[in-house]
């Protein structure tokens, strides 16, 4: 299964901040969501980073409340790995597992597309594998 088919299921609305949003700011987007992480862009095309909840809870015991008025900027990964609409979701599994990412936006010709999570991931490889029983459930019944 290639990427650009988890985002035909699930979509492919990105939820963005810019670089100065708050933290406090973030957190309530990412609780209007119901979603782990986002894409950081300065015009809505380009990353420039992303951050998740994870970021913030670590950086968050580390400064305490002040960090709540903090724009994003200062916390944010700005190394984001990146994946294609043609690559194969096996390959994204693997990448995902080796640097513990849970979110990887989806770039089509430099332009972001999609954005697909870990959850997005087990989602496609349960489909694949039931998809794949069912056939040889068939396949053992003589329905083909």
């Amino acid at each position: 299964m290639r990427i650009a088919e988890i985002l035909r299921r699930k979509g492919s609305d990105v939820a963005m901040v810019a670089p100065d949003t708050t933290i406090r700011s973030l957190l309530a987007t990412l609780a209007e969501h119901n979603i782990g992480a986002v894409v950081v862009s300065r015009d809505g095309e380009g990353i420039v980073g992303i951050i998740s909840e994870r970021d913030v809870v670590r950086n968050l015991h580390a400064r305490g409340a002040e960090l709540l008025d903090t724009p994003v900027s200062e916390i944010m990964t700005t190394d984001v790995r990146t994946c294609a609409p043609d690559d194969r979701v096996d390959g994204l599994r693997n990448t995902m597992t080796e640097h513990r990412i849970r979110h990887l936006p989806v770039i089509d010709q430099g332009r972001l597309i999609g954005i697909v999570s870990i959850g997005d991931v087990v989602k496609s490889a349960i489909s694949e594998l039931t998809t794949e029983r069912q056939h040889l459930v068939e396949y053992l019944q003589g329905k083909y």
